[in-house]
């Protein structure tokens, strides 16, 4: 089981605030520990007020990696692009000094571009300092989907990233194909933030914890590692 600290606020504000101070205080300690700070990334509404947050202090932005956690194969113009929300929150201002690596290449599909990726990343200073990861109302994280191809891979791997190509449904939307963290990339981080908001997500973040299928919930492969520290942010 990893090791999970949970943090339940009133409301987001309390969380981004909590969130913002961490965020900073990880990053600060990254470059006085080790010279250079790695922070991987996630998309989604629930972080993006602490990225922009981040984006205006005086950091030592040209000693921080920035690199994301997952992504759909798409340019980086796309609406549904990881990469340009990243762009448009955290590396804007003082932000926009970091060292921003992507997870897209010109590969023509995911599976394609694993090689140049994972060159990519390897060169990245681990433990990383911080990993954000959400969660989906399916029991996703990163873009670890349930019963999607490359998952088994994803889970087992000691590679760094991997493809995916999940299951269309609601969630995951047409585009299914990603490249995502692997559960040992993930793992090898100083502590996950898993960021969760509203009841329905709480309940499935519980129903995650309570055990059972990993393909059903991949949430489970993360909440069951015995060497991840998470710490679970929860607001309304």
């Amino acid at each position: 089981m990893a090791t999970i600290v949970e943090k339940f606020f009133a409301n987001k504000d309390e969380l981004t605030a909590e969130l913002s101070s961490s965020l900073e205080q990880s990053l600060v300690a990254g470059i006085k520990e080790d010279g250079r700070a790695v922070l991987m990334v996630s998309g989604g509404s629930s972080p993006a007020p602490a990225y922009k947050h981040l984006s205006n202090l005086e950091l030592d932005w040209a000693n921080i990696d920035v690199a994301m956690v997952d992504e759909r194969w798409v340019d980086a113009d796309h609406e549904k692009s990881n990469e340009a929300f990243i762009k448009s929150t955290l590396l804007q201002n003082h932000g926009a000094a970091a060292n921003f690596v992507t997870m897209k290449n010109d590969a023509l599909t995911a599976q394609n571009g694993v090689a140049e990726c994972e060159a990519a990343y390897k060169v990245l200073k681990r433990p990383f300092d911080v990993t954000i990861l959400g969660m989906g109302p399916d029991g996703h994280t990163a873009s670890l989907f349930p019963h999607a191809e490359g998952l088994e891979h994803g889970l087992a791997t000691d590679d760094l990233v991997c493809a995916i190509n999940a299951i269309e449904s609601d969630v995951t939307g047409k585009i299914t194909e990603r490249m995502t963290l692997t559960l040992a990339a993930i793992a090898d981080s100083k502590v996950v933030k898993l960021l969760i908001s509203g009841e329905e997500k709480l309940a499935v973040y519980k129903q995650a914890k309570e055990g059972g299928a990993v393909a059903d919930m991949p949430l489970r492969a993360v909440l069951n590692h015995p060497h991840i520290n998470i710490e679970v942010y929860w607001a309304p």
